[in-house]
């Protein structure tokens, strides 16, 4: 009875108007997902497990205008850090990583390891990639800045040569645009 009862209670709250909108960038086409709290998403449109719109959400392109602007920066080489409102949705576990990924320079690289022991559990590098691949908000939350123990790329939601392609960018080996 109380499943039931909070489904229906859950069925009349008010949910957040999703807007979206597809970007093409150096690394594919992207798709951008806010609501009223920030951005919710940056996917990847294309590749294996191309991200797609659901149908429940709104394309509207205004409210990404500073999102985008600070992407072409970033594609640029013009920008190195991003300063956009946002609102991942995760475990609190999935967050506190997702918070760190962000505290990872522009050009620099660490490992699962590292990353890790700077959340305060050294022994927690397995769950730390779990958290970095379900990361929501690809670029913006640099979870392509963490590689190996070994300093091999590993896995990315983009794939490998977007990552490489990412990295090399702000090492400034590659111009993107």
């Amino acid at each position: 009875m109380s499943t039931r009862i909070r489904h229906d209670v859950l069925s009349c709250l008010r949910m957040p108007a999703v807007s979206y909108t597809h970007i093409e960038t150096p690394v594919g086409p992207l798709l951008l997902v806010a609501d009223d709290a920030g951005l919710r998403q940056i996917l990847f449109a294309s590749g294996r497990h191309p991200a797609r719109p659901h149908p429940a959400w709104k394309e509207d392109r205004g409210p990404f205008q500073e999102t985008i602007r600070q992407l072409r920066a970033y594609f640029a080489g013009e920008l190195e850090e991003f300063d956009l409102p946002l609102a991942p949705v995760g475990t609190s576990f999935q967050l506190q990583v997702w918070k760190r990924l962000c505290d990872i320079k522009y050009g620099q690289t660490i490992s699962y390891g590292e990353l890790a022991r700077r959340i305060g559990n050294p022994k927690a590098s397995r769950a730390v990639g779990l958290a970095n691949g379900s990361n929501p908000i690809a670029i913006v939350i640099p979870c392509h800045r963490v590689i190996g123990s070994n300093g091999k790329l590993t896995g990315y939601g983009g794939g490998l040569p977007i990552k490489e392609k990412l990295l090399a960018l702000e090492r400034r080996q590659l111009r993107l645009l």
